[in-house]
């Protein structure tokens, strides 16, 4: 089984890419987001709680996201690994990742981060926003502060991973053909 973390600030293509690559290696894509806005869609609790966050640019707790995620996975037992997107963002909760995988036998193969500059990627996200209806992809102010809240909180667990010989950085700029190939040079050496 692989299990891979795609790693990377809001914008980085981490949706696009996780596309590609689950139906290459026959990966159960679990993003945090489209979970999230899938409860806020059908107006779930766990969405409107979800929502009261996301409006504000803040991150969700990480009780609430853990336990959503874990949900997740044992709904998709059979799979032949899973491709995190948007989770774990902060120590914490990459440490609650590695102990329920543990409790399954198993553990996070890699997690690779596609890197790319803020005011590229804040133009990627105001461009999406024009379209999507996201709130949070509207307002340069917010987005800023989920950089922020990124580099406070997310940011560290490049030192989480790279200790456990775990981090592969990858230049998220560039035509989404190359950014794929770049990332399965990556999954392909493990």
């Amino acid at each position: 089984m692989i299990n891979i973390v795609l790693f990377g600030k809001p914008g980085a293509g981490k949706g696009t890419q996780a596309e590609f690559l689950k139906g290459k290696y026959n990966l159960t894509h679990l993003s945090t987001g489209d979970i999230f806005r899938f409860n806020i869609k059908n107006d779930t609790d766990l969405g409107k709680l979800a929502k009261s966050y996301m409006d504000n640019g803040d991150l969700v707790p990480d009780e609430v996201t853990i336990k959503m995620l874990q949900s997740e996975v044992d709904k998709n037992q059979d799979s032949a690994g899973f491709l995190f997107d948007g989770f774990p963002r902060t120590i914490a909760q990459a440490q609650a990742l590695d102990a329920f995988l543990a409790t399954k036998d198993d553990k996070i193969t890699a997690t690779i981060a596609l890197e790319a500059d803020d005011e590229i990627l804040i133009q990627r996200l105001l461009e999406r926003g024009k379209t999507s209806g996201r709130v949070d992809d509207q307002d340069e102010e917010k987005i800023r502060n989920r950089y922020q809240e990124y580099n406070e909180k997310t940011a560290p667990l490049m030192e989480y991973y790279t200790k456990q010989n775990k981090f592969y950085p990858v230049n998220g700029i560039g035509s989404i053909a190359e950014i794929t190939e770049r990332l399965s040079t990556v999954i392909e050496s493990l």
